[in-house]
């Protein structure tokens, strides 16, 4: 049974921190910032992600989204650093529900994760099946299929994930590098050029947000953030979790917010403020290639549509890892087969996971193909939607959670202050609970009709009703499983100067 004790941190049964630990100890802040970054996938996002939400949104303003959304989420980031830190799990969004707000939420928590991150990997491995189909077919002359290099990507994928973390940091790392040179380099040749019409800080200005569709702005915006949280998931592969995970959430969500605010803000700038959206209506596939060839040369655009490629098969690969651990962290809580949790002798690595991950994979894209979907307007597009909408509400939850973990906490605690365990948490929930509402509000207009938002929002409520259903049948016909789910174990809480125990911040689970 695990409770908050002396030290100050959750305990997660059989998730030694030290040398008991099965999973390779080798990643720092710069590896694991380059996965949660390479999952933000910068030119993936910019050339094809970003374009979309122009044209979907109708509003010039996503430099402002990004800005705002970076503010909020460094608000999130005080109490999720804070749960990192004391809830030892790599669990990320479930373990910390599971730990505030119980059992049920937390495993409800945890479908809603598995599902959301499934639907990224894919969405966004099915573009990366378009833009290799792309190239060929422009450099080579043949045509192909999108699905066959979408599956060709995953078996990549699979045999990435199925080895060390290290070696995805590795490739993660290089072609991170890469794009964001290639970026910025543009971004400057259009701010040197002084853009279409001159600098202008028009996309920037409040006034904007009232222009098109806010809530889809704001949907995108944090689409392009997903993943951050992947600095926790990784702590059990981390050098010293309790300090690489707050510098390193820090870290990603300045570079990601600071680098997309920039980068959208020149790519208006190239377009113009008032013809962008038009822009990305005609042509959103290439508009950000057709910037870079107008303001540094025909050299520029070859070498983007090339590593467009690689920047939307890192995201891939980094949201298959992420999958992989939430996976990972849920057999030692009796809520999946134990086999899921089986650490490779020799990769150390959770290859048992990775391999059912690529298998979901495979057979979810296999359906897309089948129903004969378009892999960007539809698969791309809604099931990123989709899965920015689980997300979202995942961190509203964690928000919640963090109050209740800290709500029992003694107050000499030296860790302990309002702000971190009360006031920016609350200050998160209510703003990350206004971007639900417009994200449902406008669910529709992303995917076209309101019949098919209800269809695909419904499936994301059913994820989330999954897990829900399945705590309750193992609390009936389980309860010893159910007793020793993940996080908490117990849920009894234990003040650090008093020494008594007390029931979780909403009495016995």
């Amino acid at each position: 049974m695990a409770d908050l004790s002396e030290t100050g941190h959750f305990e997660a049964p059989g998730r030694e921190a030290g040398p008991g630990n099965p999973l390779r100890r080798g990643l720092g802040v710069p590896q694991i910032v380059f996965m949660v970054v390479a999952a933000a996938a910068p030119l993936g996002l910019v050339a094809g992600g970003v374009p979309i939400a122009f044209a979907v949104s109708g509003s010039p303003g996503m430099p402002l989204f990004f800005a705002l959304t970076t503010v909020m989420l460094l608000i999130f980031a005080v109490g999720f650093t804070l749960m990192a830190g004391r809830v030892r799990d790599a669990g990320a969004f479930y373990a910390y529900v599971q730990a505030g707000l119980g059992r049920i939420p937390g495993l409800s928590a945890a479908t809603l994760a598995l599902f959301s991150y499934t639907l990224i990997l894919v969405g966004v491995n099915a573009y990366v099946g378009v833009a290799t189909s792309n190239v060929v077919e422009r450099y080579a002359g043949i045509s192909s299929p999108w699905w066959l290099w979408a599956f060709v990507s995953l078996g990549i994928i699979a045999s990435l994930g199925y080895r060390d973390i290290e070696l995805s940091a590795k490739v993660l790392g290089v072609v991170l590098v890469l794009e964001s040179l290639l970026l910025l380099v543009m971004d400057l040749g259009i701010v040197g050029h002084g853009g279409a019409h001159g600098l202008t800080a028009k996309p920037l200005l409040p006034s904007i947000l009232g222009n098109g569709s806010p809530g889809l702005g704001m949907m995108f915006a944090f689409f392009g953030f997903i993943g951050f949280e992947a600095t926790a998931v990784f702590r059990d592969e981390a050098k010293d979790p309790d300090v690489t995970v707050p510098r390193a959430t820090y870290v990603a969500i300045l570079v990601v917010g600071i680098f997309y605010s920039f980068t959208v803000w020149a790519v208006v700038l190239g377009v113009g403020a008032d013809s962008v959206t038009g822009a990305a209506k005609a042509d959103p596939e290439g508009l950000v290639l057709a910037l870079a060839r107008s303001y540094v040369g025909p050299v520029w655009f070859d070498v983007m549509q090339m590593l467009l490629i690689t920047s939307q098969f890192a995201c891939a690969l980094a949201f298959h890892n992420v999958v992989t651990r939430y996976q990972f962290a849920l057999p030692r809580a009796g809520a999946l087969p134990a086999r899921l949790g089986v650490v490779h002798p020799r990769h150390r690595a959770p290859s048992a996971s990775s391999g059912v991950v690529s298998a979901v994979a495979f057979v979810t894209t296999l359906v897309v193909v089948a129903l004969d979907l378009d892999p960007i307007a539809n698969v791309y597009a809604w099931f990123s939607g989709a899965a920015t909408l689980g997300i979202v509400l995942l961190m509203a939850a964690t928000s919640l959670a963090v109050i209740g973990v800290f709500r029992q906490v003694d107050e000499q605690d030296g860790q302990r202050s309002v702000w971190r365990t009360v006031v920016a948490p609350a200050l998160a929930f209510l703003g990350l609970t206004c971007v639900v509402y417009l994200v449902v509000a406008n669910f529709p207009l992303l995917v076209g009709t309101t019949e098919g938002a209800w269809v695909i929002g419904g499936f994301v409520a059913l994820s989330a009703v999954a897990g829900l259903v399945q705590a309750l049948v193992m609390r009936t016909c389980r309860p010893a499983v159910y007793e020793r789910l993940d996080a908490g174990g117990s849920r009894r809480v234990r003040g650090r100067h008093e020494g008594a125990e007390a029931t979780g911040p909403t009495g016995p689970r």
